[in-house]
């Protein structure tokens, strides 16, 4: 039920896609977009005046969540650079031309998600929910959060590496010491 989500941030927007969808999907909406990247949010920005919504989508310079203090979401839709290291000569030629900080995380791809899995819970709201695409570095995942139990979503067209973590859960795992 996407009317349900009245606040939504879309963490590591690069072109904003993901954010410009839910708009589409959930005009009452307020959403914001976050990209620690000047050029990703330039383009966020021309696909926001391109859907003509400059004036509904709020766009933000953010290290993950450091210029969002004080704020709170219902869904987080997070799509982080999550590559690992040793998949770096295994990438197909398009993903060449890709900044590689909109790519890479460190040897297991995690760097971030890591940080966001800690932090997410302090901006969801009490029945929030964080939508976290890791890709193929899900087993990676899977294996540093062995004591995590990731819902893990089936897509009709294929697709892996994405999961539904609630605010509920992100905090007790953190107040077990489970994301440490």
């Amino acid at each position: 039920n996407p009317d349900r989500f009245e606040q939504i941030l879309d963490l590591c927007c690069g072109s904003g896609c993901l954010g410009l969808l839910a708009k589409y999907h959930n005009p009452a909406a307020a959403v914001v977009m976050a990209d620690l990247s000047s050029d990703a949010l330039a383009v966020a920005e021309i696909n926001r005046r391109r859907f003509q919504l400059e004036e509904e989508v709020e766009i933000v310079q953010s290290n993950l969540f450091a210029a969002l203090a004080g704020q709170h979401f219902d869904l987080i839709l997070c799509n982080p650079p999550y590559v690992a290291e040793e998949e770096r000569d295994q990438l197909p030629p398009e993903y060449q031309k890709e900044p590689e900080l909109a790519l890479f995380a460190g040897a297991d791809g995690l760097d971030l998600v890591r940080k966001i899995l800690f932090q997410a819970s302090d901006y969801l709201t009490e029945n929030g929910l964080l939508l976290l695409e890791v890709g193929a570095s899900w087993p990676n995942l899977a294996l540093a959060f062995p004591n995590c139990d990731f819902d893990w979503l089936e897509f009709e067209r294929g697709g892996v590496g994405v999961c539904a973590i609630g605010a509920d859960e992100l905090a007790a795992w953190r107040l077990a010491g489970l994301l440490d």
